[in-house]
């Protein structure tokens, strides 16, 4: 059996995924083996300082040690490694590439947003749906928001935009940016009637959790937004004790939920369906598109 690995570093946490990639009937599949989440939170220095401060950079050098050797350990035989926003915009991003491959022979690439947006498109998860509806794909990050549209299974369109969870909580999101994105949605689903939404990302996972519908159900906005106002009336302490969301969750959960209830009230989406896929699923799919289905014959 193959296995492959995706490494995501963004602007909250940095993640691992080590997938078993298996053939079957309509190409290849993958199974997610094992999954690391490690909560550096690069955004604070980038955001902030445009640098990513000397612990920092020793905290992410040795994560991908410890990465390099898990891959090593599990018999991974081809990988992708990116990098997202916080490294975008850090002045000694490229600086860093080139540490990690020097201690962790890791070959790391930093990204541009479009890109970004490619790779989590890459997952497909709009195939699982109903093709005949019009969907707003929302991925929110630490750095940065990716949204896509899909029209009967069809991408039409696609944009990054630097809004995202750790910039707001460090007031680095700008009203020009927030009027941009605005534009953007109305116009390319103005024209559209009953728009659904899809969302990914850890936030929307975990707030379809607390929501507790079934895997397949889609998520109201009225259910989410009642979800917002229970998390806002507790204090970060409380939601942290009372909740039982980890510290670095507690305090991006409130953003990224402002995020997407507002790109649903523009859209005019009642629903969201959140698949358990993102930026690291994304990943794998490319390294199966790359390396089996262009191959195959």
């Amino acid at each position: 059996m193959l296995r492959y690995a995706a490494i995501d570093i963004g602007s909250n946490a940095i993640r691992l995924l080590i997938a078993d990639i298996s053939k079957s009937k309509d190409g290849y599949k993958y199974k997610k083996n094992t999954l690391i989440r490690v909560p550096l939170r690069l955004g604070d220095d980038a955001f902030l300082n445009q640098i990513i401060s000397a612990k920092k950079t020793t905290d992410l050098v040795n994560t991908m040690l410890a990465f390099k050797k898990l891959m090593d350990v599990y018999g991974v035989t081809e990988y992708l490694a990116c990098a997202t926003s916080a490294m975008r915009e850090a002045k000694n991003g490229n600086d860093i590439v080139k540490l990690i491959k020097k201690q962790a022979d890791i070959n790391l690439e930093i990204i541009a947003g479009q890109r970004e947006a490619d790779i989590i498109y890459a997952n497909h998860v709009e195939k699982d749906l109903d093709q005949n509806k019009t969907y707003l794909y929302i991925d929110v990050g630490g750095g940065s928001t990716e949204l896509s549209v899909f029209v009967k299974g069809s991408l039409t369109a696609s944009k990054s935009f630097n809004i995202g969870t750790i910039r707001m909580l460090d007031h680095q999101d700008k009203q020009e940016t927030w009027d941009e994105m605005k534009a953007w949605v109305q116009e390319n689903t103005d024209h559209y009637k009953k728009l659904a939404g899809i969302g990914t990302g850890g936030n929307i996972n975990k707030l379809f959790r607390m929501a507790d519908e079934k895997d397949s159900a889609p998520l109201s906005i009225q259910k989410l937004s009642s979800i917002y106002k229970k998390l806002s009336d507790f204090s970060l302490k409380d939601r942290i004790e009372i909740l039982g969301l980890n510290p670095d969750r507690a305090d991006v959960i409130i953003p990224a939920c402002e995020i997407y209830l507002t790109l649903m009230k523009w859209a005019e989406i009642d629903e969201i369906y959140v698949p358990k896929v993102g930026m690291a699923d994304g990943l794998i799919k490319v390294l199966i598109e790359e390396n089996l289905e262009k191959t195959k014959v």
